[in-house]
């Protein structure tokens, strides 16, 4: 496996646009409703890149197996913080240390980039929050009715955060 950081979408967008519509379909809460159509994928790939956004993708065999988001605060008060987004997994490859890994790469990279704090939020009672507290992150707390899940539900979120050294 291999870590790398895409700078450049149009080679990638097909994975990527599949690999969105595989976890979401599959339950994941990243801020879509199964079923995800392809072009709706597709347009919020082609929209993701930004100068305070890092993107990272984990291959294995030249697969994409999952990717993560690091996105940097740039109001004038936050700038030694930045955001985990979008971490997501295969199902082909769970299970395999990728997700950890991803992980440490956004920390690593939010690092050199001079931030020191780092925060996320994930629906209550995904298996995400074993990870992200196996990796050192701590409660900040929770919103409950955060995001509506596809059976009309409303799901609480919880909020992380992690002091870099």
């Amino acid at each position: 496996m291999e870590i790398v950081e895409l700078t450049l979408i149009d080679e990638y967008i097909e994975e990527l646009s599949l690999l969105l519509k595989e976890v979401v379909d599959g339950g994941a809460s990243i801020g879509f409703l199964p079923p995800l159509d392809i072009l709706e994928a597709k347009e919020y790939w082609e929209n993701v890149l930004a100068p305070d956004v890092r993107l990272f993708v984990a291959k294995v065999e030249d697969q994409i197996a999952g990717t993560v988001q690091l996105q940097l605060c740039t109001k004038s008060n936050g700038t030694h913080r930045a955001e985990i987004a979008k971490l997501m997994t295969s199902s082909n490859y769970r299970r395999m240390g990728i997700a950890r890994a991803l992980m440490e790469k956004a920390e690593s990279v939010a690092t050199q980039e001079g931030r020191s704090l780092l925060v996320l939020d994930t629906r209550e009672g995904d298996p995400s929050n074993l990870l992200y507290q196996s990796l050192g992150y701590i409660q900040a707390g929770k919103i409950p009715f955060f995001a509506q899940s596809a059976n009309g539900e409303f799901d609480a979120t919880v909020l992380y955060y992690k002091r870099l050294a």
